[in-house]
This record gives C-alpha cells, sequence and structure tokens, in this order.
C-alpha cells in the first residue's frame, strides 16, 4: 500500500502546466491522455485499497469491542467474587482478564493504526479525484485550442490558395475566388457579432443580478417582506 500511495502522491504533484505545454508543443493531447489513465487506474486501485482496509478496520473494531466487553464483565464478576470470598474463583477470573484486556489492547492498537491507514487512503482519493476533475477540465481547454488553432490553419490556407487564383489571370476563377472569400469574411463577422451580443447579456444579467441583490438587502433593511 505505501508504494500505491507514492505513486498516487506523484501523480497528485504533478505539474498541470508542464503538461499542457507538453501538449501545446507536441500539438497533441496524447501527454494529458496517458496522465488521466493513470490517474483513473490508481483510483482504481485505490478504492480497492480503501475498501479492503476499510473492512480490516470494522473487523478490528469488533473484535475490541468484544473483547472490551469481556473483560468488563470479568472485571465485575471477580469483585462479585471477592465478596463471596471465592479467592481461587477470582484468581482465576484474573488471569482470564489480564490475558482478555491484552487482547483487546493489541485489537485496538490494530484498529488505531488501521484506522489511520484508512483515513490516508480517503485522503489521497479525495486528492486524485479532484486533480482528475482539474486535467479533464485543461483537456477540454486544450481540445478547443486545438481545434481552433487547425480552423485558423485551415482558412489562412484556403485564404492563401484563394490569393492564388486570384492572381491566376483567369477572370471567372478570380470572381469565384474573391466570392468565396467574401463568404468566409462575412461568416468570420457573423462570429464576432454573435459573441459581442453574448458578451453584452452576460453584462446585463450580471448588472440586474447586482441591483436585485441590493433592492433585497434595502427591503431587508427597511424591514419590508
Amino acid at each position: 500500500m505505501a508504494s500505491l500511495l507514492e505513486k498516487v502522491q506523484t501523480l497528485i504533484a504533478a505539474n498541470l502546466h508542464a503538461l499542457v505545454d507538453e501538449a501545446l508543443k507536441k500539438n497533441s493531447l496524447a501527454v494529458i491522455d496517458q496522465y488521466i489513465r493513470q490517474v483513473e487506474d490508481n483510483l482504481e486501485d485505490l478504492e480497492d485499497a480503501a475498501a479492503t482496509i476499510g473492512g480490516e478496520v470494522k473487523t478490528l473494531r469488533r473484535k475490541y469491542d468484544e473483547f472490551a466487553a469481556k473483560s468488563a464483565e470479568l472485571d465485575r464478576n471477580i469483585d462479585l467474587m471477592l465478596r463471596e470470598r471465592k479467592e481461587e474463583l477470582a484468581v482465576a477470573a484474573q488471569s482470564k482478564l489480564n490475558s482478555t484486556a491484552r487482547l483487546a489492547e493489541t485489537y485496538k492498537a490494530q484498529y488505531e493504526r488501521q484506522q489511520g491507514e484508512y483515513q490516508k487512503l480517503l485522503d489521497a482519493k479525495l486528492k486524485l479525484e479532484a486533480k482528475l476533475t482539474t486535467v479533464k477540465q485543461e483537456r477540454e481547454e486544450m481540445q478547443a485550442l486545438l481545434d481552433l488553432a487547425r480552423s485558423k490553419e485551415l482558412t489562412a490556407k484556403t485564404m492563401q490558395s484563394l490569393d492564388a487564383l486570384m492572381g491566376a489571370g483567369d477572370q471567372d476563377v478570380a470572381r469565384m475566388a474573391e466570392s468565396i472569400r467574401a463568404r468566409l469574411d462575412k461568416a468570420s463577422a457573423r462570429a464576432e457579432m454573435q459573441a459581442t451580443r453574448l458578451d453584452e447579456q452576460m453584462d446585463e444579467l450580471l448588472e440586474r443580478h447586482t441591483l436585485e441583490t441590493q433592492l433585497a438587502e434595502r427591503k431587508k433593511r427597511l424591514g419590508l417582506s
């Protein structure tokens, strides 16, 4: 389990910025996908180990409770035997109490140790799940960036090809190229307009939320429902 936690700590400590930089440099998400696979594999191992250790914790706690209860019962019985002057029985019971109490303490120590290991596994699992969520979000953003870059590269190549056609000398070809280029420019302008409208809607929504919050605070101060 120690080696598993070491691997998990290594994954948790991984520098996501370095992963993203490497992915951008290679123009590929393979390095991030590999990291995600490693995290998911180790999460499965963590869950299995946590379930195993958690089961041991429950067993040890149950054993401790059983022997602690037996110790308490023996302790009460010894007092009763002494009151009734049954010395020999008290001696035998005291011996049994000593061994039972030792077993109870052994189970308690094991339970507390395993409980600590179990908690380490749970903490590592939470941290690794958080890291996985973050890196998956980074991957989505990276995918969008790469798609945008490829789109822009394709557009640039198309424009270059159109420029070449427009300079070819054939008037019909040049007019066709100009028409295609105009459509590309129009599509680009439409996308910019949509982005602008989205920004305006977001600003309006945020401003309205601010106003509603201010009015709610004022009503509360005035005692208005």
